[in-house]
């Protein structure tokens, strides 16, 4: 319940709790609180053994931690051996790598392309593999097809 807390939080309750209640109210207070947990933890208790009762022997294993979404799929993941699988296969797959491999083949096919239509789009290569975050380059003034006030 307190596994957040640290020395110094817990000091300073201690300090605050003195100042509040007083050294001979104190120890009173912490009795009460602590009944009030005990009760409140009971009272948890038997509703999860009544909602278990009344689900009937199916759900006699029903955890109720598993209505977390996170931890239910969690528990499903570890028991799927097809999601295994994948983990294996997503850790051999390299997005990066990929990437470059399909950014390599449109390279090579992009200067026939750009003596066709006369426009040199090409991202710069670094060790034979194009730079997929760079910008690119605006075109030269002269690349820039010629402006046609007549056809506009």
């Amino acid at each position: 319940m307190f596994s957040d807390i640290g020395a110094l939080e817990l000091v300073t309750l201690v300090v605050l709790a003195v100042l509040v209640f007083g050294p001979d109210k104190l120890p009173k207070v912490i009795q009460d609180v602590s009944r009030f947990i005990r009760k409140v933890r009971d009272f948890s208790d038997s509703a999860k053994e009544d909602i278990r009762s009344e689900l009937g022997p199916d759900f006699k294993d029903f955890e109720f931690e598993d209505l977390n979404p996170k931890t239910f799929l969690r528990k499903q993941m570890e028991q799927n051996e097809d999601l295994r699988e994948l983990k294996e296969l997503r850790g051999s797959f390299d997005l990066k790598k990929e990437m470059n491999e399909v950014a390599d083949a449109v390279h090579s096919r992009e200067p026939q392309t750009s003596a066709v239509n006369g426009s040199a789009g090409a991202v710069p290569a670094v060790n034979g593999t194009p730079d997929l975050l760079k910008k690119q380059d605006k075109p030269d003034a002269p690349e820039r097809p010629p402006y046609d006030s007549d056809a506009t």
